[in-house]
């Protein structure tokens, strides 16, 4: 199918965009980043923007690797995160999500800032950067807002972006050691995830790997962060995992105790249902993919897995 008729405006500037922004403001506006959510929305999808504002701005492809933290502009695309050394060492669990999406053309062409935009419920980025306790970067005319990746994502679609804003990077801290993982179920036609889970891990003392989580081992978890994409319709938090994994070894018993808790802060009637799953087979594919992400993370944390 052929979109319907727009009107297309391009920036090359952030400035250029926000004043595009602001000119169209009594307009249905939709920026385009990559298109990779837009462009199939506006053929198949129905969605008919008055205007388009399509952002070639090198400014917002960059990543830079700060000491204690790494920002990604919001035109960087998946493959360049994947791929790239800075950000798979300071900030690998983004990495390995990007490394996810869709196929290498997406990949290619797809970028953070408009998949953490579209906020699509099967995205895999906003569980990453949940996971990650990432901070979004807005522009708008009055300068800058950030907002913590916690109060970003509203809903299927929805998102915390105010009219006339541009979202403009992602600011990502870097873990203080031990591990991570993002575990998805893709579904087999849309690339999506059914189910996605990322997981950020801190221990306070070393493992043994395999035996370690057999056994019981020496560290036992400090902090967690555990997300979940494709669930309910959106990207989510889950506190009691989280709480049920610190103070604990990060071995067998433990991580399955955790991943028991995977439904317990969701509202069985927000489980997604559709034709690939229904509602319950999600809430046992959440449960099975925490358990997945947080022995990967393990493994990690003990030295028994490669990185992204």
């Amino acid at each position: 199918m052929f979109p319907a008729e727009f009107d297309y405006e391009r920036a090359e500037s952030v400035s250029e965009a926000l004043e595009a922004l602001e000119r169209y403001a009594d307009a249905d506006v939709e920026i385009l980043a990559g298109g990779h959510s837009l462009v199939p929305a506006m053929k198949t999808e129905g969605r008919e923007p008055d205007v388009v504002v399509d952002l070639d701005v090198p400014a917002l492809d960059a990543v830079n690797a700060l000491d204690d933290r790494t920002v990604l502009g919001a035109l960087t695309t998946y493959a360049t995160i994947a791929d790239s050394g800075a950000v798979r060492s300071t900030v690998p669990l983004v990495a390995e999500a990007a490394s996810e999406v869709g196929d290498l053309q997406i990949r290619n062409r797809g970028t953070i800032g408009g998949n953490l935009a579209a906020a699509h419920p099967g995205a895999d980025l906003p569980a990453a950067v949940l996971a990650s306790d990432a901070t979004i970067l807005l522009r708008n005319r009055d300068g800058k807002r950030e907002v913590p990746a916690t109060d970003f994502f509203r809903g299927d679609g929805e998102t915390a972006v105010e009219p006339g804003e541009l979202l403009a990077g992602v600011r990502v801290p870097h873990a203080d050691g031990g591990g991570f993982a993002y575990a998805k179920k893709t579904h087999p036609a849309t690339g999506y995830a059914m189910v996605g889970v990322a997981a950020v891990v801190e221990t306070d003392g070393g493992g043994d790997g395999d035996a370690d989580r057999d056994a019981g081992g020496e560290g036992t978890v400090s902090s967690a962060r555990v997300a979940a994409t494709g669930a309910v319709d959106r990207a989510v938090r889950l506190p009691s995992v989280e709480d049920a994994l610190v103070g604990d070894p990060l071995d067998s018993a433990p991580i399955d105790a955790a991943a028991s808790e995977a439904r317990a802060d969701i509202d069985p009637e927000r489980l997604r249902a559709d034709a690939s799953a229904s509602a319950e087979f999600r809430g046992e594919l959440l449960e099975a993919y925490v358990a997945r992400a947080l022995e990967t993370a393990a493994d990690r944390a003990a030295g028994d897995t490669p990185t992204a």
